[in-house]
């Protein structure tokens, strides 16, 4: 195992080293005032979308990989997204696309801009993720586990290399270097630095990082510094996930004292859901929900879109074309994966031929959003 770490990262490192050094600005710009996030936030409109990965893709680097970017099915997908009336997607990335081939990584995600734009639809990149597979690799990946939800997502930066210091410049230059391509494109809506950062991935317990908290705490306030010192025109945030924000500490302490807005994940039902909001309105911040739709857990479109709306928070659902993520499964499938695919999907919205998984969804979507 450890030699193969080592292999690992002596060709991801060496990739990186030969290509071209990311230029980034002399001095990181301060944090967006709560006035610039305001009137940032009032100039795109109420932001509805989804979570986005094509159904042909089980992860992150499935999706963007050279053999398996379809941009064919992204475009026809968006199509989709946009016909529900969804304005933005939220999509993650992966630092060891980068590292392996950082030129074709970024043509292929100008080419998703531009479909997105196409569409009318503004994108929100995630470069981060602590969630799943802590033990991500580039090519061919596995086939999905048979009934289990989302078996083979992977995180960014995977355990080997998270804390290594000959890798810690790949990382600074794939957050530079992506933003610095957009940093001043309106077709690209922000930068959502780091998935759930304090999540543990306790499905992956027996080959996660013990110490995973300390370093994630230690690396996230350098990946806010990294993406100011790029000065992009488009606002930097982390979500919180979990516990209480009326007096945080540790990492979501970090995330909503960096974010230029704030953004939570929440799958509960509308009490709960609304409750987040009220704990994150006295920072004085626009809001979006970059997390949400649990059916079980009567976190639904039609219970939770409309407090959105009336709240004025921005809302991605997880999901949109059901795939070979499989979360159309519970998480409890990770106990015991299912036989078949429950009758109440718990994310994702349409069946991967564009079919509604339910219709009123759709049309609670489209009436919120003005578009009948």
């Amino acid at each position: 195992m450890r030699r193969r770490t080592l292999l690992q990262l002596s060709a991801l490192t060496a990739a990186g080293a030969a290509l071209s050094h990311v230029p980034t600005a002399s001095a990181a710009a301060p944090r967006w005032t709560p006035e610039q996030a305001h009137n940032w936030y009032r100039r795109q409109g109420w932001l509805v979308g989804a979570n986005y990965i094509p159904a042909t893709a089980t992860n992150q680097i499935e999706m963007w990989q050279a053999g398996t970017y379809d941009p064919r099915r992204i475009n026809g997908e968006l199509q989709v997204a946009r016909t529900i009336g969804f304005n933005t997607v939220r999509v993650f990335l992966h630092d060891q696309l980068w590292a392996q081939d950082r030129a074709g990584f970024l043509r292929r995600v100008a080419q998703f801009v531009d479909i997105a734009a196409s569409h009318g639809i503004k994108p929100l990149f995630v470069f981060f993720d602590s969630c799943w597979d802590p033990h991500p690799k580039l090519g061919p990946q596995p086939a999905p586990t048979q009934g289990v939800h989302n078996s083979r997502w992977v995180q960014s930066p995977g355990a080997d290399l998270i804390d290594n210091p000959r890798y810690r410049p790949v990382l600074r230059d794939y957050v530079t270097g992506v933003i610095g391509a957009f940093r001043t494109d309106n077709r690209v809506l922000g930068w959502d630095l780091w998935n759930e950062p304090d999540n543990p991935a306790p499905q992956y317990g027996d080959v996660e990082r013990s110490d995973k908290d300390e370093v994630v705490g230690e690396l996230l306030p350098q990946v806010f510094q990294w993406a100011r010192a790029v000065n992009p025109s488009q606002p930097l945030t982390s979500g919180v996930w979990r516990g209480s924000w009326r007096n945080p500490s540790g990492i979501p302490a970090i995330q909503l004292d960096n974010s230029d807005i704030i953004t939570f994940h929440s799958y509960a039902e509308p009490t709960t859901f609304e409750d987040k909001i009220d704990q994150l309105e006295p920072l004085g911040r626009p809001i979006m929900c970059t997390e949400y739709l649990a059916r079980e857990d009567d976190s639904t479109v039609e219970n939770i879109l409309p407090v959105a709306k009336r709240r004025g928070v921005g809302a991605y659902n997880w999901g949109l074309v059901a795939g070979r993520t499989q979360t159309y499964f519970p998480w409890d499938s990770w106990d015991a994966p299912y036989d078949e695919i429950p009758e109440k999907w718990m994310h994702d919205l349409v069946h991967p031929d564009g079919r509604a998984f339910r219709a009123s969804e759709i049309a609670t979507i489209q009436k919120l959003t003005a578009r009948t």
